[in-house]
């Protein structure tokens, strides 16, 4: 019986002289071991150092380089809003809402120089118009951000321009309730010596301790 080897590329059987692959064209092995001298290596068989070739249990197969699989787009991770950015959007926040309770403070400004000027006491207009201004950046600081970030819009409009949206742990829209929870948990985050705003910037999903308590997430598209 002439003796036959197997193609390390493609598992054809050719025979002992053949220098190339009769099915696939590839060069053939002079160290592949004859089929009547098969041993897995190390197996003590009658040739432990040939290289281990499985024979082809069914010669006129076809054989394929392997299963094709579809090709999937990978999914990009989630960005988290780092700490300057944030903020940078605060300070814009900041902004708008001096430019709503501006003209409050004009009145108030514009009451007191008059009654200067009439000789008439202007000190307690004073106080009162800067109490006001106060007592309406407070109340407008909050329900400004807590209705913004609880609306589809899921942020206020310092996080717009940058791209942000306030979501839950899972980024879901939060509630109005929670949306009040982070506002006011800010004040905890600024007591501690800003300590919990500094958190932001090293944190792994970039957490304020106001966000650590309200269970929130600031992502960025």
């Amino acid at each position: 019986m002439n003796e036959t080897f197997f193609c390390n590329k493609c598992g054809a059987q050719n025979s002992a002289g053949a220098q190339f692959c009769s099915r696939c064209g590839a060069p053939a092995n002079p160290a592949t071991a004859p089929v009547g001298s098969y041993a897995a290596p190390g197996a003590g068989g009658a040739n432990p150092g040939a290289t281990a070739i499985p024979p082809v249990q069914n010669p006129g197969a076809t054989y394929s380089a392997g299963p094709q699989y579809p090709n999937y787009a990978v999914a990009a991770g989630v960005r988290y809003a780092g700490f300057w950015v944030r903020v940078v959007a605060a300070i814009v926040d900041h902004v708008i809402l001096r430019v709503v309770v501006a003209p409050v403070s004009l009145i108030f400004g514009g009451v007191g120089m008059a009654s200067r000027m009439s000789g008439l006491p202007h000190r307690g207009i004073g106080l009162l118009g800067s109490g006001v201004t106060v007592i309406l950046l407070l109340f407008g600081s909050w329900l400004y951000e807590a209705f913004m970030e609880s609306s589809s819009y899921q942020a206020t409009l310092g996080k717009m321009i940058f791209g942000m949206k306030v979501t839950d742990l899972s980024g879901n829209r939060i509630s109005f309730e929670r949306a009040t929870g982070r506002h006011f948990a800010k004040y905890l985050s600024g007591i501690i010596l800003g300590i919990g705003y500094i958190m932001v910037g090293v944190t792994e999903r970039k957490q304020g301790l106001h966000d650590l308590l309200a269970g929130t997430l600031v992502r960025r598209s």
